[in-house]
C-alpha cells in the first residue's frame, strides 16, 4: 500500500471532492482519481462515493480513513524525529572512557560537546581499555576511548599521542636523571594500573622484550593514587607525560621512558562496519579539534 495513494484519499475527503484534491497535492484531476483508484482496487472494494463533484466515505471508506490519517501522521513524526537526530537535537551517544584519561584529556571535550549539542543523551562509562573494547564490540558502545587497537574488526581515529614517563620519587637514586628505561628500572617495584588497562600491554612487552621480570608492588586504577604510592618510595609508576605534567608533585620526578614501543597512543574506537548515529559522529568530528 503505497503512502503516496493514501496521501491523495485522504486529501480528497478533506476537500470533498477531485478537483480541490488536486490542487493541494499540485496534481492533475486524472492522477487523484487514479490514486483513488488504485488504493481502492488494492483493498477490493469502494472507500468513495461519487456524487457528482462531490464524494463522500462509504463503509469501508469509513474505516479506512481514521488508519490513513494515523499512518500519514506516523510519517510526518518519523521524517521530523529524523530532522532531529540529524540535526543533533535529540539522540544518544553510548560513550566509553577510561578513568586514565577522563579528566585532562576528556572532560573538556565532554563540556564543549554538552554546550553544543545539550539534546543529546551522553551515556558514560569508565573501565580500562579492555573492558572497553569488548562493550565496543558487543555493540553495548557507540564508541570508546584506547589505545590503538591492534585487531581488524575495529576501527579507530588517533585522540592524543604521548610517550610514556616513569614517575619515582624525588629522592630515588634514579631520579636525578632526565629519562631512563625499563633495564635500568629492573631492580625496582612496579605500581601498574589495575588489570583490564591497556596501557599495562606496553609495559609488559617492553619487560618480555628486555628480559625483565618486574615485581608488582601495587595496582590501582587512580592515576592520583600510583602518584602519591610512587611518592611514597613504594616503586616506580608509568603515566602518558601529559597526565604526569597535568598533576604537578613536588614529591616525584618524571623521567622520559626512552623505550621502543611504548608511546601512549589514545584512540577513539567503534566496531569496524558498524553503523554510527549522528551523535557519535559529532563526537568524533570534535574529537579531531584542537581544545579551546
Amino acid at each position: 500500500m503505497e503512502l503516496r495513494n493514501l496521501r491523495v484519499f485522504v486529501e480528497v475527503v478533506r476537500q470533498g471532492g477531485f478537483s480541490n484534491a488536486a490542487k493541494t497535492v499540485f496534481a492533475t484531476q486524472s492522477t487523484v482519481s487514479k490514486a483513488v483508484k488504485q488504493l481502492e482496487e488494492e483493498i477490493g472494494a469502494p472507500l468513495l462515493e461519487r456524487l457528482g463533484h462531490r464524494v463522500r466515505l462509504t463503509d469501508l471508506g469509513e474505516a479506512v480513513y481514521p488508519r490513513a490519517v494515523r499512518l500519514l501522521a506516523d510519517r510526518a513524526d518519523l521524517l521530523s524525529e529524523l530532522d532531529e537526530l540529524r540535526g543533533l537535537k535529540r539522540g544518544t551517544l553510548r560513550l566509553g572512557l577510561p578513568p586514565v584519561a577522563s579528566s585532562s584529556i576528556f572532560a573538556p571535550l565532554l563540556v564543549r560537546y554538552r554546550r553544543l549539542y545539550p539534546g543529546i543523551d551522553v551515556r558514560l562509562i569508565e573501565h580500562g581499555g579492555d573492558e572497553l573494547m569488548e562493550r565496543v564490540r558487543s555493540g553495548d558502545l557507540d564508541l570508546a576511548a584506547s589505545l590503538r587497537p591492534e585487531t581488524d574488526d575495529l576501527e579507530w581515529q588517533d585522540v592524543k599521542r604521548e610517550p610514556l614517563v616513569a614517575v619515582l620519587a624525588a629522592d630515588h637514586p634514579l631520579a636525578q636523571a632526565s629519562s631512563t628505561d625499563i633495564a635500568a628500572l629492573r631492580d625496582v617495584p612496579f605500581i601498574l594500573f589495575a588489570e583490564g588497562f591497556a596501557i599495562n600491554r606496553l609495559i609488559g612487552n617492553a619487560c618480555r622484550r628486555r628480559g625483565v621480570e618486574p615485581v608488582v608492588a601495587a595496582r590501582s586504577s587512580q592515576v592520583d593514587f600510583l602518584m602519591e604510592l610512587a611518592a611514597a618510595g613504594l616503586g616506580v609508576a608509568f603515566l602518558p607525560r601529559v597526565l604526569a605534567e597535568h598533576r604537578p608533585h613536588t614529591r616525584i620526578r618524571a623521567l622520559l621512558l626512552t623505550e621502543p614501543e611504548t608511546e601512549w597512543r589514545l584512540t577513539m574506537i567503534w566496531r569496524q562496519g558498524g553503523y554510527l548515529p549522528h551523535a557519535a559522529r559529532a563526537w568524533l568530528d570534535m574529537a579531531r579539534q584542537p581544545s579551546d
